[in-house]
């Protein structure tokens, strides 16, 4: 399967477009909280592991949140509304720099993660469009790049 990761410049905000609900009915919430878990055991090991909280207690409350904020935009209980308020997404990013290369390890890091998960393929396609653009609104330094892609 081919993940594209779309070349974007810090500031665009293109449409987004809610991941498929079916993927929470196919993993349950457990599954969610395991896929995140395992995505950012991954970014622990990153180049990018600066941009998250040093300390185990914080890195674990990180994937928590994470997690909470994934099963509620697949249609689920609206877990980080009720522990973290509104996701305003992008102000809570601010305090990171997220370049196109932070942005490019952090969407390989979700590859090796949906090609291991016994998904449809449309679902973790659906699951992909959804991170691929919301990712582009998290950026905010500056920083050229190429094109990526991955096929695995």
């Amino acid at each position: 399967m081919n993940y594209t990761i779309t070349q974007a410049q810090v500031g665009a905000r293109p449409p987004v477009q809610l991941p498929n609900p079916e993927i929470l009915s196919c993993l349950g919430e457990q599954g969610m909280r395991n896929m995140v878990n395992e995505h950012y055991e991954l970014l622990k090991q990153s180049s990018i592991r600066g941009l998250f909280p040093p300390t185990s207690e914080g890195f674990e409350a990180a994937k928590k949140h994470s997690a909470d904020f994934f099963i509620q935009i697949c249609g689920g209980h609206r877990y980080f509304d009720e522990s973290r308020g509104a996701p305003r997404m992008v102000a809570r990013h601010a305090p990171f720099k997220i370049t196109q290369e932070a942005r490019r390890i952090w969407l390989e890091s979700y590859i090796v993660i949906l090609s291991k998960l016994d998904l449809p393929d449309e679902l973790k396609l659906s699951f992909w469009a959804y991170i691929d653009i919301f990712s582009i609104w998290m950026m905010n330094t500056q920083e050229g790049g190429p094109s990526f892609k991955m096929t695995l």
